[in-house]
């Protein structure tokens, strides 16, 4: 009687597939101790709390080689979130323009930005990073031949040295101001959206918006200090010293993954815009609104839930080719991982540490364009 229930065959047969795969599971992780443990080969992750002793040449914390590899992955990590969400930025919106430009009603932007998309869509990313590489560093200048742009920029092949305010409390504090006026915008344009839907009147989001954001960053700045020092680059010896630094490597990488991943971006926002009914477009027309109004105002609106599933895979894939850094010498989490196993041997503890953090950053994408998805999603009634 319980076998004739198609739902209880069902649950049975799932129970039995989840056993049988738990059960290879644990075959294959206690095999593997075993091995290691014949081989006298050491597990754990004991070796985190050990000195590194490398150097890192970028990086966005404070670390030095007496730093333990704990230090030395949270280096790598925040390195290879860095270009990540930078290319990320790039390249939604050059893809966004570009998929725009395909459909111009002029023909050479369009043409021109067809052969871009089929162009580097059809050349592999790790040929183009070692191309962009080749050109930051063989094409521009030498050190003491640095392109000069002011006193506050210089091109060389040692990369893009620009000048930066010192170290101040000030500044930090102006950081978090900005964010907490950032939060505040947001504030201050659901509120205007929600007075909107319930009165039809419509407050102004602009200049409060601007007020919001720029406010509380300056009433920080002025209360700490007020810092105005800026730290201009000098040449000293065989380099530049002073300012920032945006290396060769850092620049090949991040304009690789940019524009490799907008030529896709790019097709997927065609095929969005191509998505809404043309009788919305013709409505737009008859209300007379410009050919901008129709694309801000009703065709991305409405293409937006085409574009936001393909789209995160997108991400998902600018993320995970960021490991290809390892080429042209950026020090990302997997350059950090190599140079971890390479000095303590424990190679599955580094490969599982860069298959967690991998795993979990692209399951924080998709949570996040998940959400943004729903809140794009029609409203029907």
């Amino acid at each position: 009687m319980f076998l004739r229930s198609e739902r209880a065959r069902g649950i049975l047969y799932q129970l039995l597939l989840l056993a049988a795969v738990g059960g290879l599971g644990w075959f294959l992780f206690s095999n593997t101790l075993h091995n290691l443990s014949t081989r006298q080969i050491q597990v754990g992750f004991g070796f985190l709390t050990r000195e590194a002793g490398f150097e890192i040449a970028e990086k966005l914390v404070e670390y030095d080689p007496s730093n333990n590899y704990a230090r030395a992955f949270l280096v790598g990590l925040l390195n290879t979130l860095h270009v990540a969400l930078l290319g990320i930025l790039i390249a939604t919106v050059l893809g966004t323009l570009l998929g725009i430009a395909r459909l111009s009603s002029n023909w050479l932007l369009a043409k021109i930005a067809s052969g871009y998309v089929e162009f580097m869509r059809n050349i592999p990313l790790l040929l183009q990073l070692l191309v962009w590489y080749g050109l930051f560093t063989e094409m521009l200048p030498g050190v003491r031949q640095a392109i000069k742009v002011g006193d506050w920029l210089f091109i060389s092949q040692r990369g893009f040295r620009y000048a930066w305010p010192q170290a101040h409390p000030g500044w930090d504090a102006a950081v978090w101001g900005l964010a907490v006026g950032v939060l505040l915008a947001l504030i201050w344009r659901a509120v205007v959206r929600r007075r909107q839907a319930a009165t039809g009147r419509q407050w102004p989001l602009g200049w409060p918006s601007a007020a919001l954001i720029m406010g509380p960053a300056l009433l920080a700045w002025a209360a700490f200090g007020a810092p105005t020092s800026i730290e201009t680059p000098v040449l000293r010896g065989f380099d530049y010293q002073g300012g920032k630094v945006l290396s060769p490597e850092f620049m090949a990488l991040l304009l690789g993954l940019s524009t490799y991943t907008a030529a896709f971006i790019a097709e997927v926002v065609r095929a969005g815009i191509l998505a809404v009914d043309r009788g919305q477009n013709e409505a737009a027309m008859a209300l007379g609104l410009s050919n901008g109004q129709r694309l801000r105002l009703v065709t991305l609106p409405q293409a937006m839930r085409v574009i936001i599933p393909p789209m995160t895979s997108q991400y998902l894939n600018l993320t995970k080719n960021s490991s290809l850094a390892v080429a042209i010498g950026y020090p990302d989490l997997v350059a950090i991982a190599n140079t971890t196993m390479n000095q303590t041997g424990q190679a599955i503890e580094a490969i599982a540490m860069l298959m967690a953090v991998y795993l979990c950053v692209s399951l924080g994408i998709s949570l996040f364009m998940n959400w943004y998805n729903a809140r794009m999603r029609l409203v029907e009634r």
